[in-house]
Order: C-alpha cells, then structure tokens, then sequence
C-alpha cells in the first residue's frame, strides 16, 4: 500500500456489504490496513466472512461480521444497529453485494429480473438510506457504490443487471447532491472484467473474446477494485463526489 494511504482510516468505521469473497473481501482488507474498523455483511458462507474478518484483524483493528439479506428492509435496519452498537457508527459504505441471473431477453423470467434489481438496487438504496441518517448527523462519511462497465455499454444476456447497476450510477449522483453540502460523498466504481469466482465459471472461449476487448491486455483483480476504494475513501479524496470511476483496464473507453 502506498504510504500516503496507509493509516489515513485509522479511526473510521466502515461497513462493507458483500465483503466475504471476492471484491468484497478485497476492499475489507485494504480498508482494514489503511487502519478501518471493518463489518463484513454476508449472505452466503459464514466461514468466509468469519476467515475475511480475520485478517482484518491481522492489521490491528477491529472487524465482526453480520448475516443481512439487503434486500429486505428489515434486515438493513438490523445489520446497521448492529454496527452502530459493535462499532460505534459508520463512517464508510461500500454497497458490493450484487447478485447475477443472466439470461437473454426473450428467456429472461421477471422473477430473474426481480431478484437482481431486488438485491443489487434496492440493496444498495436501503443501505445508504440508513448510512444517510448516520453520516448526516455526523456531518462525515463516505459512499462507494460498485457499478459495473456492464451499466454503460451493456451486455447480452444481462438486461437485469445492467439496469440494476446503470440504476446505481443514477442513486450516486443524484444521493451525491443530496449530502454534498454534509461533507459526505456519494461515488461509484465501474468494474470490467475481474478475476473473481464469477467469472471463473464462464467457458475459456467466452474469456479469451472478453479479453481481446481490454485495451490493457489482462483481467483485472479484486485488488485493482480495492485500491480505487481506497482513494475514495481517503481523505485525499474528500473533494470527489457524484463520480464514476472506471476499473476497466480501459475496456469501456
């Protein structure tokens, strides 16, 4: 980590949804040894969160892990009373968690499309909903929403998950107005292709055409997203708001 990011968090709190493997888990460990406090909110394997939260702690900070479905309102309230009361607040949102249920338009079922925007749109507006509340009262926070580069060029087979993550780009910019003026910002990440366990499932010739596509020549890491969290997160970028930030090797260019 470069040194005039390490320990600039030392002190912060910051929840990160999602943050049991993959980007998740990438962003809790570098948020961890800038000197965060970190809850891991999951909603598949407990031993994952549990083994994230724990070389967490490998940086000398706190981290504690909380089951939430973020799509059900009920559960967001639970899992930001639990940060409140194990932490002490939350100075950082990071809304990663996001689900697929790919399929082309015509086999599309609305239950599919329901459940992803359910998850990765409604997820990421009722969490800042209650993050709002926290950080305005506080007057300091940051918001990092995970998009995709899917949102701004699209992707056959994924019309739900490019609305659902276009959707987010939308909530940033127009949230980012809202609380400007709170000293909290509002800004997004725009992923492209990323080495994690989702794309390790697609056939090696459906990677190799993706790949000829990235200007860079490789598939990025979980770390390459994590880094640009990091800034965000920063106090170097305190006067960054409403922002897109590609981390695409420039394949949406």
């Amino acid at each position: 980590m470069s040194k005039l990011l390490s320990e600039t968090l030392k002190g912060r709190r910051a929840l990160v949804t999602g943050g049991n493997r993959g980007i998740g888990r990438a962003i809790a460990l570098q948020l961890a040894e800038a000197g965060a406090d970190i809850m891991i909110n999951f909603v598949g394997s407990e031993e994952e969160a549990e083994a994230t939260a724990a070389e967490c702690r490998a940086f000398g900070v706190q981290a504690v892990c909380c089951y939430a479905d973020i799509s059900k309102e009920e559960d967001v309230a639970k899992l930001f009373a639990e940060m409140v009361q194990q932490l002490g607040g939350v100075d950082i949102l990071v809304n990663n968690a996001g689900i697929t249920r790919d399929a082309l338009l015509l086999r599309l079922s609305a239950d599919d499309f329901d459940a992803v925007l359910s998850t990765n749109l409604r997820g990421a507006f009722l969490c800042m909903k209650q993050a709002s509340k926290l950080m305005m009262k506080q007057r300091f926070g940051r918001i990092i929403n995970i998009s995709s580069v899917v949102a701004l060029r699209g992707n056959a087979g994924q019309v739900n998950y490019a609305a659902s993550k276009a959707g987010i780009i939308g909530m940033t910019k127009s949230l980012a107005r809202e609380l400007a003026s709170r000293n909290v910002t509002v800004n997004a990440l725009a992923p492209g292709f990323i080495e994690t366990a989702m794309t390790a499932e697609l056939p090696e010739a459906v990677r190799a055409k993706m790949l000829e596509g990235i200007p860079a020549g490789r598939m990025g890491q979980p770390e390459d997203v994590a880094a640009a969290a990091l800034f965000l997160a920063s106090p170097q970028a305190a006067y960054i708001t409403g922002q897109v930030l590609r981390v695409d090797g420039g394949m949406a260019m």
